[in-house]
């Protein structure tokens, strides 16, 4: 059994965080999480407002007993959600734990600590964790430049990341990108984190709500097929690599530059959710980490949980192995 700040914190038996996913962090998803030990989530911006959110809580605790959390996260636009409501209903409906992500997340996380929620905060530089330490979150979960979405615009892989978060924050961190197995998750904790945020790998989940196409065609990939977006616009996405990504590259690339405005059909939300829905990996743009290169196949989500948490126990006792005491030194 894995011991960890995050197990302690969170009331869950495996150091295992489900990312909030668009589309995909829905009722049936995030309570098979929780059911098999880690730790469930519901993305709020999914659920086309508050009032269906709480809709969605209540299923989910009609499907689990165990803890579960929402995911928040701030985007740029010029009409915003009604972020505040997704919020208040969570807490009225007994949601206490929440992941948030985005943009000036200040407001949103004085509202959570004023309510005795816990807060885990996504970033991905280490000058965001510390001011999100400031806000006073309770966790961060620091995004490596593996990771699916937006994994900011400085680059930084997370074997250099979580070992600078090490030396640099003073509260628990968990680490997200690149992560699919138990050697993930030892390799994380060896670099100081006390668990992992998993998106891609729970996306090929017998629970995940989307189409078994888009699964299959998540194991039939490989690291190499997720390509950057909206590199040019500073905004930039990781997502599968297809026939509209491509395009959106292309367009960024031409002579003179691109605009959103140039972009826009091809990157719409509601395309994204097409593909979930219908099957056609080409249809839209969807998130997906280089960890495909390590999904090979579709388990249930107490399968994969369990698999991941021996897989893990068995990479932590092999390396404890390999230190010997005085005595054994003195016959070497």
């Amino acid at each position: 059994m894995l011991v960890t700040p995050l197990t302690k914190l969170l009331n869950i038996r495996v150091p295992l965080v489900q990312g909030g996913m668009q589309w995909v962090g829905l009722p049936q998803l995030a309570a098979a999480v929780s059911n098999a030990g880690g730790l469930g989530i519901l993305t709020a911006l999914t659920q086309p407002n508050p009032e269906a959110l709480r809709s969605a809580i209540r299923e989910t605790r009609k499907l689990t007993s165990k803890s579960f959390g929402v995911n928040i996260t701030l985007l740029p636009s010029i009409n915003p959600p009604d972020y505040e409501g997704y919020a208040r209903v969570s807490v009225e409906e007994g949601v206490r734990i929440f992941e948030t992500a985005g943009n000036n997340p200040g407001p949103l996380i004085k509202f959570f600590k004023s309510k005795d929620c816990i807060v885990i905060h996504k970033c991905t530089t280490i000058r965001h964790a510390k001011s999100a330490a400031r806000l006073g979150v309770d966790c961060l979960s620091i995004d490596g430049f593996e990771c699916a979405g937006h994994p900011g615009e400085e680059d930084i892989g997370g074997l250099v990341l979580l070992a600078r978060a090490a030396q640099e924050l003073n509260i628990p961190y968990i680490a997200s990108g690149g992560i699919a197995d138990g050697r993930g998750l030892a390799a994380s904790m060896a670099l100081g984190a006390c668990g992992a945020n998993m998106g891609s790998r729970f996306m090929c989940t017998v629970e995940s709500p989307i189409h078994q196409n888009i699964k299959d065609k998540i194991i039939a990939s490989t690291e190499q097929d997720t390509i950057h977006i909206f590199r040019t616009l500073n905004n930039t996405a990781r997502v599968f690599k297809n026939a509209v990504s491509k395009e959106v590259v292309a367009t960024e690339h031409r002579p003179g530059g691109a605009k959103f405005e140039d972009v826009r059909h091809l990157v719409s939300g509601a395309r994204g959710k097409v593909v979930y829905e219908s099957g056609d990996p080409d249809y839209g743009i969807w998130s997906a980490g280089i960890s495909i290169g390590l999904i090979n196949d579709c388990p249930t989500c107490e399968e994969l949980v369990s698999r991941i948490e021996r897989e893990a126990e068995e990479v932590i006792d092999r390396l404890a192995k390999l230190k010997v005491d005085n005595k054994e030194k003195a016959k070497l």
